[in-house]
């Protein structure tokens, strides 16, 4: 049991109307995921340790890293939200995971009641794995497992890539101090 636990992927769900709050957490509970629901792009945004920045001069992309805003860390795997929503739209939220250096590359899907196809494509340009017509339905949300296949995939091997960078300039600091002492005693014995 404590095996699926582990597999088990965590899906940031955002809609500012409760009945589709509900109704996305259950779709996405029945094909078992892990869900986290919040009513706003701004909550969203303080769930993964980001919050905006009201001054916007000190960080211009508007988004700074808080990490004391989550208790237990959660990694989430995608994240599904409404488009209209007052404040901050589904876009607006899209925008600012994209421009983040640490979630840049969670998945994010648009869902909206309004079929509007400029709205639909910039979504789609700007970064958005797929736009969904509400109501959502379960064959939409099978939708979803290859973008998080693809989202843990990729988790995996920038994970991989990272450790092998590391090693990699740990071996290049080791042989520099080993070429500088060389280079450093063949100055000295050619000044003599």
């Amino acid at each position: 049991m404590g095996m699926a636990a582990e597999t088990q992927f965590h899906v940031l769900a955002v809609d500012d109307s409760q009945f589709d709050r509900k109704l996305i957490e259950r779709l996405l509970k029945i094909s078992s995921y892990q869900v986290t629901v919040v009513d706003s792009g701004s909550k969203a945004l303080e769930f993964l340790g980001l919050y905006e920045d009201e001054e916007r001069n000190s960080n211009p992309a508007s988004v700074s890293p808080r990490h004391n805003l989550r208790q237990d860390h959660v990694e989430v795997n995608l994240i599904i939200t409404d488009y209209c929503m007052p404040g901050m739209t589904g876009y607006d939220l899209l925008r600012k995971i994209k421009e983040s250096e640490s979630l840049k590359d969670i998945p994010v899907v648009i869902m909206s009641s309004e079929n509007v196809p400029s709205r639909i494509n910039r979504c789609l340009e700007d970064g958005a794995e797929e736009f969904f017509l509400k109501p959502v339905q379960l064959s939409d949300v099978k939708k979803l497992k290859p973008h998080l296949m693809k989202g843990r995939y990729k988790e995996e091997t920038d994970h991989q890539f990272n450790s092998n960078k590391r090693k990699s300039i740990e071996e290049i600091d080791s042989s520099t101090d080993r070429t500088r002492c060389r280079y450093n005693d063949e100055l000295s014995t050619d000044s003599s």
